[in-house]
């Protein structure tokens, strides 16, 4: 019952997010049966293309917890997270992911990520459609030193 409620509360995003011009997903965070993020899509609301549901409610939930971990929180979303999303879910360490609709459903209305799935499968070198090209690895690497030596680092 709560897993549904949840997920109504997610559409209820989603649709929120189509009122105001953004596209057709919808997500909210919950920790012990309390909403504590939501969002939904607003990429072509603010030009931004990171701006997707999943990314939104993250940042909300993170902001109002005072922490960037979110493992003792569930993530509903009304569709498969696409793989920028998968990513920022897997960095949050959020407990379970929850999905309404699957990717297939979303490439059958024009939102179709498999092109992304296809390029992460090939390495760097390979002939990806967006070349990647390394430069300065010498020069980058000594920000990676830095780190190691901080001993207030914050681990994460």
């Amino acid at each position: 019952m709560a897993q549904q409620s949840n997920m109504n509360k997610a559409v209820e995003e989603a649709l929120e997010g189509l009122q105001k011009n953004g596209g057709p997903f919808g997500c909210v965070i919950v920790k012990n049966g309390k909403v504590v993020g939501k969002g939904h899509n607003m990429v072509t609301s603010t030009n931004d293309p990171t701006a997707h549901a999943e990314v939104l409610a993250i940042r909300d939930a993170c902001k109002k917890l005072n922490t960037f971990i979110l493992t003792d929180c569930d993530l509903y979303t009304t569709c498969e997270p696409c793989p920028m999303c998968f990513g920022a879910i897997y960095w949050s360490r959020v407990k379970t992911v929850y999905y309404g609709a699957e990717r297939s459903d979303a490439a059958e209305v024009g939102f179709d990520d498999s092109i992304i799935y296809e390029e992460i499968k090939q390495g760097v070198h390979d002939n990806r459609l967006i070349p990647f090209k390394q430069v300065a690895r010498v020069t980058a690497l000594k920000v990676f030193e830095t780190w190691s030596s901080d001993q207030d680092k914050i681990m994460y």
